[in-house]
């Protein structure tokens, strides 16, 4: 235990420092995001922080690797170590994407390359192993996977909430690795990333000094997929945590863009309409808002680890309403300054 510690200490020192270091080359270098009518910051920002993340994490289990074997495989027999890589390219693609703006194409081929390299890795299983055949359950994962890659990089639009939600996911699985709900050997990876997304977070808490980017948060989405659906396989407690630990994300994201859909708007299109940026329009700063997110993330930890393991499908349900309660919080939020503007 003492020496994973001392792993979550030395991502969260390398990601901090790296993070530094990368953002005064992007400062030389000028890459900014500037703000426009769908951003939610007032000045240009370096963006592309991500790649001091990514780093960071495979520095660390890397090196963990060096002191305790090998990096680590999922209970199928497939390998941490192609997940790693996996993400290393999906950081450089999307660092690419953020400077030259990629077609949609060629990302979204980038994408199922990696989920199909994960799947791969997971030793050719999904999250429904448990319960579906295996064509089935591939499809359904690979299809899952895909879309939590891309809620992760459409979460990512105000101070410190991909960092909080990274991190809140990180401890979840980690806890279940201890409680014997997850492969034990997810817990190494847990601690990297924990501490990769807490060294990030000094630098993009509000106000935030650097973004992550595409080379951040779409890697990030790879990466916790990649712990969930490890998670899932058993079936039964262990796919109801891995199903209620992302859940504030995948709700905001999901209704968000049906409800979208419904009003006839290009699912691809730049928005500022989930629940979390419509808070931050309603008046409250970026940091309240992730503070409300952790809140929720705290209860979802709590139901994965105390209720899931005798009650699978009841902790889905409360998980669902914990979510359903953030959205409706930060939804509140956005309504109430409407409703003192028309006033």
């Amino acid at each position: 235990m003492s020496a994973l510690l001392i792993l979550l200490g030395l991502a969260a020192a390398l990601s901090c420092l790296a993070t530094r270091a990368v953002l005064a080359l992007l400062r030389r270098a000028a890459i900014l995001d500037h703000p426009n009518d769908r951003s939610s910051h007032a000045v240009p920002t370096p963006r592309g922080g991500g790649i001091a993340v990514i780093a960071s994490i495979v520095v660390a289990s890397l090196g963990w690797s060096m002191v305790a074997g090998q990096p680590g495989s999922d209970q199928t027999g497939g390998g941490l170590g192609v997940a790693l890589a996996l993400a290393i390219g999906l950081s450089v693609l999307s660092f690419v994407d953020d400077l030259r703006n990629l077609s949609a194409g060629i990302r979204l081929a980038a994408h199922f390359l990696a989920v199909a390299g994960g799947l791969w890795a997971l030793g050719g299983h999904g999250a429904f192993a448990a319960y579906l055949p295996q064509p089935l359950d591939l499809a359904l994962t690979a299809l899952g996977w895909l879309w939590f890659i891309n809620l992760y990089n459409f979460m990512d639009g105000i101070d410190g909430i991909v960092g909080s939600e990274t991190a809140a996911i990180a401890v979840g699985v980690g806890g279940l690795a201890v409680l014997g709900l997850a492969p034990a050997t997810l817990f190494a990876p847990s601690a990297a990333i924990l501490g990769a997304a807490i060294g990030f977070l000094v630098w993009n808490w509000h106000r935030a000094k650097i973004f992550l980017g595409d080379s951040g948060s779409i890697p990030l989405g790879f990466l916790m997929g990649y712990l969930l659906v490890a998670t899932a396989q058993p079936g039964g407690a262990a796919l109801a945590a891995a199903l209620v630990l992302p859940l504030v994300f995948v709700l905001d994201a999901s209704v968000t863009l049906l409800r979208r859909l419904a009003r006839g708007k290009k699912p691809t299109e730049a928005h500022r309409e989930h629940a979390y940026q419509r808070a931050t329009q309603g008046g409250w700063p970026h940091d309240r808002v992730c503070l409300a997110v952790i809140a929720a993330n705290a209860g979802l930890i709590a139901l994965a680890w105390l209720v899931a393991p005798v009650q699978p499908w009841l902790t889905v349900v409360l998980g669902l309403a914990v979510a359903a309660l953030c959205y409706g919080l930060l939804m509140r939020v956005y309504d109430l300054d409407r409703a003192r503007g028309s006033a």
